[in-house]
């Protein structure tokens, strides 16, 4: 229950994502989705180029109208970061200059640290063409870079939050190898059900005239159940497959006969099963 606390949590806490002179409304809208992917819900613009909200940023935002609803408008990025305790800025380009350049793993944690103590926090992303500007940047108190490919380090606005937010909800995780659609671990079933399970199915190839030569069938009874003995099956599982060689035997009139099966055998021990 611990997890599913936090990932509450994580939809209501964060860090503000702060988009600085945004040229258009469908990042904004993409933003916004990203966003609520991975638990983000505070968005701020700086003088959007672009009316705002409007039907481009709402299309996009697929759904996201929470974060759409309750974003802030400012014209200085001054204004934008008043209230902050910390401020992280982002980019893909080698800056010059006294910031710590920190990575999105890095940077998350230690957002992750801020926000667990009640402190205010953002991260601001520059404009679709150019990005942030150095006098931006210097508002900042460290900087978020991302391990792209030098000869196209060029990144959309949607995609960078979508790499923080990522970084942002697996610093809250208390296992990074969970997955939301892991299926449940089903109980085994007991050796009993398993043991029935097996009797029936050797029976029903016995019958079939599977085992032969007969001096080979102790070694294939043996090898069968070492198969379906490592797969775990649950006790739904193997009603199921109980079901399956049931309905075999229902709708077939005779068995048919393998090399080496016994001529006299009938079915009447499968149906005494």
């Amino acid at each position: 229950m611990a997890g599913t606390n936090r990932k509450c949590q994580n939809v209501m806490n964060g860090p503000i994502i702060i988009l600085v002179e945004p040229q258009l409304s469908e990042n904004i809208g993409m933003v916004a989705r990203a966003m609520a992917n991975f638990g983000l819900s505070k968005l701020r613009l700086v003088k959007p180029r672009e009316i705002f909200p409007n039907e481009k940023v709402r299309a996009t935002a697929s759904k996201a109208d929470h974060i759409i609803n309750d974003t802030l408008i400012f014209n200085t990025l001054c204004d934008a970061i008043a209230d902050l305790n910390y401020v992280y800025a982002t980019t893909a380009r080698e800056r010059c200059g006294f910031k710590t350049v920190k990575s999105a793993v890095e940077a998350a944690n230690i957002l992750r640290y801020y926000e667990d103590i009640g402190h205010k926090t953002g991260i601001l992303f520059g404009r679709e063409r150019w990005g942030l500007e150095n006098n931006e940047i210097s508002l900042a108190d460290e900087i978020i870079t991302f391990p792209v490919n030098p000869a196209f380090a060029s990144l959309n606005i949607a995609q960078a939050v979508l790499l923080i937010a990522y970084e942002w909800m697996k610093s809250g995780l208390e296992d990074l190898s969970d997955t939301a659609f892991r299926a449940i671990k089903l109980k085994p079933a007991e050796k009993a059900t398993l043991h029935g399970f097996l009797s029936q199915l050797e029976d029903a190839l016995d019958v079939r005239g599977y085992f032969r030569p007969q001096e080979r069938k102790e070694v294939m009874v043996t090898n069968i159940r070492s198969v379906f003995t490592r797969a775990n099956f649950s006790e739904s599982e193997i009603q199921l497959l109980r079901g399956v060689i049931s309905s075999l035997d229902h709708f077939s009139p005779k068995f048919p006969r393998g090399s080496g099966a016994p001529e006299g055998r009938d079915r009447k021990k499968l149906k005494q099963m």
